[in-house]
């Protein structure tokens, strides 16, 4: 896999993010970036955007979730908004 840029750390550790790096993470000046590592590999994202499998992954660590249909999911979500608005 062929980089997309290359970036030269100074002597105080800041590295500048090339504008195509930029431009796909969609980030300007004051963006805030986080890094993390992922099976040995060091991830570079905008801070506060997760894929949909980041968010699977968090609410089904162990296993996947029970296959659902439209019908019962907007069931489920008129239940929750029944009893989280009723008179108290």
């Amino acid at each position: 896999m062929a980089a997309i840029a290359q970036s030269k750390l100074t002597a105080q550790g800041q590295v500048s993010v090339p504008a195509e790096v930029r431009r796909r993470l969609g980030v300007g000046p004051g963006g805030v970036l986080e890094w993390d590592d992922e099976d040995g590999h060091i991830v570079v994202r905008r801070a506060g955007r997760h894929s949909s499998e980041d968010v699977r992954r968090a609410l089904f660590p162990k296993r996947a979730p029970k296959r659902r249909t439209i019908e019962q999911l907007k069931a489920g979500v008129r239940r929750y908004i029944r009893q989280r608005h009723a008179s108290r």
